[in-house]
């Protein structure tokens, strides 16, 4: 299924989208890394749901509004976008920074959310295990870490080099990573205390061996969110839904199904 290319204006605030499929709504936030590809994890959810997948206001080519500070801010914002875009509640899906931001959205105000699908989020801290710092990391490591299968690191690696245009927006999206990742690093040290005001079915996806986000992190996830459903990926790192996307997927659309 071919996705559509929109621009969605939200407020005055313009970001680029991708849209496909019918059915139940479901958002899709991105990491830090910038607006995805359409991933054949996309491409599975189209066939069975209507899929939006926008890129965050700050990064690429999207708008940059002076009044978006940081994370709580681009929660807000998408709060803004569920009521404004949809008449009915949206499941939303948040990997790395976008499932921060689906949960500092979901503390705020469920009312338009009818799930919430964490892909290793970013957001509280395990006292005792620190992240690992992607900002101190050379390019190279920065995609190692990222897989435990470094066939997609290789793949990544061994691509033909950006053009122009892209090399601008792969700047405007680090620039977006240090705004919102950069102090204290990828969390908020308010954000787990207020996480049993969720209450929606809440599932949590988390990579087994990754280097980013250790997954000892997904316990404290399931101690804060009453019901969280938690699934550990094996021989995965931090993008479950790519590296091992036929399993993640399945599991995903399992619980939309549900909900």
């Amino acid at each position: 299924m071919t996705a559509q290319t929109e621009t969605l204006v939200t407020r005055g605030t313009r970001v680029r989208v991708r849209r496909a499929g019918s059915g139940k709504p479901v958002l899709f936030l991105h990491g830090a890394g910038g607006w995805p590809a359409w991933l054949p994890f996309f491409e599975r959810l189209s066939q069975r749901f209507a899929l939006m997948v926008p890129e965050h206001p700050s990064f690429g080519a999207s708008d940059d509004p002076h009044w978006l500070r940081d994370v709580a801010d681009l929660a807000m914002y998408y709060l803004d976008l569920l009521d404004s875009a949809y008449s009915s509640p949206v499941h939303v899906i948040g990997h790395s920074l976008g499932g921060w931001t689906a949960a500092e959205a979901a503390i705020r105000n469920t009312r338009r959310i009818a799930s919430l699908t964490l892909l290793a989020p970013t957001g509280i801290r395990v006292k005792g295990i620190p992240p690992g710092d992607n900002f101190i990391w050379s390019p190279e490591e920065a995609i190692r870490n990222r897989y435990y299968n470094q066939s997609f690191a290789d793949a990544l690696l061994q691509a033909p080099p950006p053009d122009e245009a892209q090399l601008d927006i792969d700047l405007q999206n680090r620039v977006a990573a240090v705004k919102f990742g950069w102090e204290p690093r990828w969390f908020n040290p308010a954000l787990e205390k207020w996480l049993h005001r969720i209450a929606v079915p809440t599932h949590v996806v988390w990579g087994v061996q990754d280097k980013i986000l250790p997954s000892a992190y997904a316990a404290l996830w399931s101690e804060r969110v009453a019901g969280a459903q938690i699934s550990m990926v094996e021989a995965c790192g931090h993008s479950p839904h790519i590296e091992q996307c036929d399993l993640v997927t399945e599991k995903v659309i399992a619980l939309l199904d549900r909900a």
